[in-house]
């Protein structure tokens, strides 16, 4: 393709949930020419790249998945990473999407042409550079795409391993060695107990310690099984499910009765698994319950209790040679570091390399976090739509529903770019100005804002730029439709006028509608 421009109707630049549930509604349709642009080597996204052992949703599996295709035959209530890549997989199979998606293809610049009323993107791969020419750009790349590794003094020069949880080497043997775990989040509350199982020692480095509540997983029978592959029945336990969990969000309003229940849960776990009250009380988190992600997990506080495992309860600081030393100024020698830090979230390196209208680079624009138009569009980005971006998690209820909520709303532009003959269809700074203020407004009051610093929070502008403040059904209701007022659009040759905005947008709903 070296020298050859393709031209296209969309580019969707990442083949996880969002890529696909994106190319799917696209294929069905089949009224837009579009490629998924995928710099792996297979499809997946998160569930492909994160392997390590005991990787599995912390979502039931009947509401962690598209509620538009065939209900899922999950064999347990929190689905394993293999089994959620496989549904993936799956998808793309059934869907026919193979002879749309490039893999090994990465994205490296995307430029908005106005003249032409155009994206052009230039890829690199397996396959040699490419060029394409893209009506309009999704970019579907997540939130959990990018590993972060905290600058550690001597880390570098470590002689042994040092892998992250998302980069995990299958072939790494931990059996009788010293394993060093750098964090106590999601990933490491899953990945310790198996370490734990096979390392002659096992140091546990954490910063700070995470609210548990108990998983309480298990196997689905036969029975239970063949019921949930009938689309009512599925449907019906998927709206269930959806319900329960945004009854959670109360919880992240301080002031609302329901934290002080799920405190008490989580420390109710606490003490029934951990006796040793020295040990209990480093375990004690010293922040607001839902600040951070509430984990499940019925194992992890066992695993600490093993006579070959140590609970290190501060940062790791430096390492020189084989030493690691913590904050607390205790040194342990280890043969392998793995580790469990998280993502560059707040910060998506993907927007780096996109350059909209009058040549600014979405980085420039999100330099004081990230903004957007109902969590999907951007002022100065004509014809993009961001998924899984700003504003579109949640800390209580599925992904998979929100990125559903913004597939409709990028269907409802493409549908109406194609009534109004539509060239470039671009949200006003206005619009975006008001939606900013309307998501700092909701903010305000939530436990992500008052409890703690958290990986949600944007760390220079200290506003909460990754979740949504409110329940899921109320991201549906404020973003799933889209309406053209706050659109300044320039038609085709032959279409109409350009159209500019009359109004901002739909009122604001108040918090936990």
């Amino acid at each position: 393709m070296t020298g050859s421009v393709t031209s296209i109707d969309v580019a969707i630049v990442g083949a996880g949930f969002a890529g696909l549930g994106m190319a799917t509604q696209l294929a069905r349709r089949g009224r837009e020419s579009f490629v998924v642009l995928e710099r792996a080597g297979a499809v997946g996204g998160t569930w492909r790249d994160n392997i390590y052992p005991g990787i599995a949703c912390d979502i039931p599996g009947h509401l962690y998945s598209f509620s538009f295709r065939p209900p899922a035959d999950w064999s347990a209530i929190y689905p394993g990473g293999a089994e959620i890549r496989e549904y993936l997989e799956q998808t793309v199979r059934d869907e026919g999407l193979d002879p749309h998606i490039r893999l090994d293809c990465e994205l490296i610049s995307a430029t908005w042409d106005a003249v032409a009323a155009r994206w052009q993107l230039t890829t690199a791969g397996v396959a040699g550079p490419a060029t394409l020419s893209a009506r309009v750009l999704l970019l579907a790349v997540g939130r959990l795409s990018e590993p972060k590794v905290p600058a550690i003094e001597g880390l570098d020069s470590f002689p042994g391993p040092v892998v992250h949880t998302a980069q995990w080497d299958p072939d790494l043997e931990v059996t009788d060695k010293r394993v060093g775990v750098v964090g106590t989040g999601a990933s490491a509350i899953q990945i310790v107990p198996h370490i734990a199982h096979d390392a002659a020692e096992l140091v546990v480095f954490s910063r700070t310690p995470p609210y548990i509540v108990p998983r309480a997983d298990r196997l689905l029978d036969a029975e239970e099984r063949a019921s949930l592959v009938d689309p009512a029945t599925a449907a019906a336990h998927r709206d269930e499910l959806l319900r329960n969990a945004d009854n959670a969000f109360a919880q992240r309003l301080r002031h609302h009765p329901d934290i002080t229940e799920i405190r008490g849960r989580a420390l109710g776990h606490l003490q029934s698994q951990i006796p040793d009250p020295v040990l209990r009380a480093e375990l004690l988190p010293d922040y607001e319950i839902g600040c951070k992600r509430i984990l499940l997990s019925d194992d992890f506080y066992p695993a600490l209790l093993r006579e070959n495992v140590v609970f290190e309860p501060s940062a790791l600081e430096s390492v020189v040679e084989t030493k690691a030393r913590a904050a607390s100024g205790r040194s342990y020698d280890l043969d392998i570091v793995v580790m469990a830090t998280g993502f560059e979230a707040a910060r998506p390196p993907v927007a780096s390399r996109v350059r909209g209208r009058d040549g600014e680079v979405l980085a420039e624009h999100w330099r004081n976090g990230m903004v957007s138009y109902a969590s999907t569009v951007v002022a100065g980005f004509p014809n993009m739509f961001v998924l899984d971006g700003p504003n579109a998690a949640l800390g209580h209820n599925s992904a998979i529903y929100m990125i559903e909520t913004q597939l409709d709303y990028v269907v409802g532009a493409l549908d109406h770019m194609a009534r109004q003959t539509v060239r470039s269809l671009e949200v006003t700074a206005a619009a975006e100005r008001a939606y900013t203020r309307e998501i700092d407004d909701r903010s305000a009051e939530t436990v992500w804002l008052t409890g703690c610093g958290s990986w949600y929070v944007d760390p220079g502008s200290g506003r909460l730029t990754l979740l949504w403040p409110g329940t899921a059904v109320s991201f549906r209701e404020r973003n799933g439709r889209f309406e053209p007022a706050p659109y300044v659009t320039r038609p085709s040759v032959t279409g109409p006028s350009v159209t500019e905005p009359s109004v901002i947008g739909p009122s604001v709903i108040e918090l936990g509608e």
